[in-house]
């Protein structure tokens, strides 16, 4: 039986929910982001408990067929941007299509009706966030950065991250007060 759960984006979370799982004495095959596999079928008692558990550590257990979509796409993006060693090659419209087997504007659409912003914007908000850590570690020079987050060029990356941080990359690498946003709230 698979479950899907809401603002699961990194390992941690995973720890989280097979800790949760385990004390209710459910058993996973899979726990991805976002989505879990568990051996057998939850009962409603087991579901609630779970539910209150997750909700306590950040979490949601979804119900919304449209919000479990959207969670879908959002950890595939999260999955590709901060979690690949190297970018997608292939358009992200493509890369989206592929992983989740529907059509991209659908995708686009359900996205940007539920969330009120489009997947690209929120692609970029999230390439712009991977871009600052990547500074922030000081082990990529610039023009390696843009290779690795599959950017044209230098000059589209610094337009972009100037674009929405109102700084250039440079000028961010020099100022050590301004922080990183947690994935889960971009």
């Amino acid at each position: 039986m698979k479950l899907y759960i809401k603002y699961m984006v990194s390992a941690r979370c995973k720890i989280v929910v097979k800790e949760e799982l385990k004390k209710l004495g459910l058993h996973f095959m899979i726990v991805d982001l976002g989505e879990v596999e568990i051996m057998e079928m939850i009962s409603f008692e087991q579901r609630e408990a779970l539910k209150v558990s997750l909700l306590e550590s950040g979490l949601e257990l979804m119900d919304d067929k449209r919000a479990m979509m959207i969670e879908k796409i959002k950890n595939v993006i999260i999955e590709m941007v901060h979690h690949t060693e190297e970018m997608i090659k292939t358009n992200f419209s493509n890369h989206l299509s592929e992983k989740l087997n529907h059509d991209y504007t659908y995708l686009a659409n359900l996205f940007s009706e539920v969330q009120g912003t489009t997947i690209e914007q929120f692609i970029i908000s999230h390439k712009i966030e991977r871009i600052k850590e990547l500074i922030i570690y000081g082990e990529l020079n610039i023009t390696e950065i843009a290779w690795k987050m599959n950017y044209s060029s230098v000059a589209h990356l610094s337009n972009q991250f100037k674009k929405m941080t109102g700084l250039s990359p440079s000028h961010f690498k020099k100022l050590k007060d301004k922080r990183r946003s947690p994935i889960e709230e971009i």
